[in-house]
């Protein structure tokens, strides 16, 4: 079997050529299968950035086709924040075919190892990452609850209170948290890499990621926020090499998403973060 690519690119990798067209019509197909929520457009978008793939690359065109088949999987349901017991394991099972069916074409379709989820990086954490553990939460704990509560984005999650319904909230916060880690970075990012420098396939990513996300309910002016963490997961990505590392990050800021949500929705329950809960 074929050795896997690296993940890291080549120099000889330009930022702008002709792949950049086709790619960018597939990361940007995403904005419409999920910004927008149009099957309609979106899965005719998606199919032309395939066809002209396959006129400027046919390796791009595999690599393409197998995000594609990611994203349809994901928009053959809602992803809004319903925390009810049959979306819960819907979504969950969509979700994890998303994952898998991505993995079982590079796998064993094409017969590569180019998707891996290389759960340690092989060295040993640097002082900024360490740093970085602890600014997250703390980052998280002055932005999220002004965000959710000024922009009126946590009414995008579900109130909760009974314990059961604090548990999947919970639990689907962080199950989307680690998915991300692994469809957005371990696939998407990790498959661009193979023809784009860090920056272009980064941004493309990014695009996708955010699209996911404000269907998701980070809508308003959530992007500001979720822009430059999707960047910086897949550039923090490509320096550790691990995927342990950055679904640390995700889920210490994921924690606190979910904290901010119960807060808003239940005055007084929280009373530690900054900004009042509405109607407090």
């Amino acid at each position: 079997m074929p050795a896997a690519a690296p993940i890291a690119p080549t120099d000889s990798l330009p930022i702008l050529s002709a792949k950049l067209i086709p790619a960018a019509i597939v990361a940007t197909s995403a904005i419409v299968l999920f910004g927008f929520e149009n099957r309609v457009v979106g899965y005719p978008w998606l199919l032309a950035g395939l066809i002209v793939a396959y006129v400027v690359d046919r390796e791009l065109m595999r690599d393409l086709g197998i995000i594609a088949a990611g994203l349809i999987v994901v928009s053959t349901v809602s992803v809004k924040a319903d925390i009810s017991w049959p979306n819960f394991f819907l979504l969950g099972f969509v979700l994890s075919l998303a994952v898998a069916v991505p993995f079982v074409l590079d796998r064993f379709v094409l017969k590569r190892r180019v998707i891996r989820f290389p759960w340690r990086g092989g060295q040993k954490w640097q002082p900024w990452e360490k740093s970085y553990l602890f600014a997250v939460p703390f980052l998280g704990w002055l932005i999220l609850p002004f965000y959710f509560i000024q922009s009126g984005s946590y009414q995008n999650w579900p109130a909760v209170s009974e314990f059961s319904e604090v548990a999947r909230l919970f639990v689907g916060v962080n199950a989307v948290g680690i998915w991300d880690e692994l469809f957005f970075i371990c696939t998407c990012y990790v498959l661009l890499m193979r023809h784009f420098p860090l920056l272009v396939a980064n941004i493309l990513q990014a695009i996708i990621f955010v699209s996911f996300l404000w269907e998701l309910g980070y809508q308003a002016w959530g992007p500001l926020m979720t822009i430059p963490f999707a960047l910086l997961q897949g550039w923090i990505f490509h320096r550790t090499k691990s995927l342990t590392y950055v679904i640390i990050v995700h889920l210490l800021f994921d924690l606190v998403v979910f904290l901010a949500i119960v807060h808003a929705h239940n005055p007084g329950v929280l009373p530690f973060f900054l900004i009042e809960a509405p109607g407090s």
